[in-house]
């Protein structure tokens, strides 16, 4: 997990002048004296124990579980690197083409028969797996990104990806697939809500663009609570907004 955010001491310093303005102010409201009271006793720092500190430190990782995700999209071109003007749907297209066992004989044929279905209009359009598109500048580069979702059927599992353009090419920067009960963009990172096994708890993942790597790292991994007590949903990119969208042929 990073460091906690630090705050400046002026910020600090201000801050504890207006709680205390505000504590004197209620206090001679109320006919008190003024007098602070105090907020009771403060829970003593522990510092942590190293535990087992004649293990050697590992060097390499034990498993492989692909941290960084870089691939170029083939067959898919970017016309005057604007990713906008790429249509969805190819891009989609192109991953199933590239994973052809999975959507034809693995888990998502449904995925597959409804890919037929994107460019049509009304209700048969409706079946098209693709979910909106968003565009934000998530590399820091100045220039819109897309992040895209479209849903692995059948099942209720939603694949979650992010292409960026580089020296010409259409780029995927990040690859994930689960059970979303909601995606949010922040800043330069993608944040991915799902339900868990535990009542009462969501796992919270986000990935953070990396201008090392060039990849959307996995930055947080959390289990937080969910319910009265727990983090407040906030409006989602995909849990919210899943129209589907056409192909560029079809607008």
């Amino acid at each position: 997990m990073p460091p906690a955010r630090r705050r400046s001491r002026t910020a600090r310093t201000a801050r504890t002048a207006a709680v205390a303005a505000l504590l004197l102010a209620g206090a001679a409201g109320c006919g008190d004296a003024g007098d602070l009271v105090g907020a009771g006793a403060t829970p003593t720092a522990i510092s942590p124990d190293r535990l087992w500190p004649q293990l050697t430190p590992a060097s390499s990782p034990a498993f492989e579980v692909g941290e960084v995700e870089s691939e170029v999209v083939a067959g898919i071109s970017v016309p005057h690197d604007d990713i906008r003007r790429v249509d969805p749907v190819a891009v989609v297209r192109a991953e199933i083409k590239e994973d052809r066992a999975d959507y034809e004989r693995g888990g998502y044929v449904e995925t597959l028969r409804r890919m037929a279905d994107c460019g049509k209009q009304g209700a048969a359009g409706r079946e098209c797996p693709v979910l909106e598109p968003y565009y934000r500048d998530l590399t820091g580069d100045g220039r819109a990104d897309l992040t895209l979702g479209f849903r692995q059927l059948p099942g209720n599992v939603t694949a979650v990806r992010v292409y960026t353009v580089e020296k010409h090419r259409l780029v995927r920067v990040m690859h994930w697939e689960d059970a979303v009960s909601g995606v949010e963009l922040a800043g330069h990172s993608v944040i991915i809500r799902s339900p868990s096994e535990v009542a009462g708890y969501e796992y919270r993942l986000q990935w953070t663009w990396d201008p090392q790597q060039k990849s959307m790292l996995l930055t947080h991994d959390e289990m937080l609570r969910s319910g009265p007590d727990g983090p407040s949903p906030r409006p989602s990119a995909s849990g919210e907004r899943r129209s589907p969208v056409p192909s560029a042929s079809a607008r």
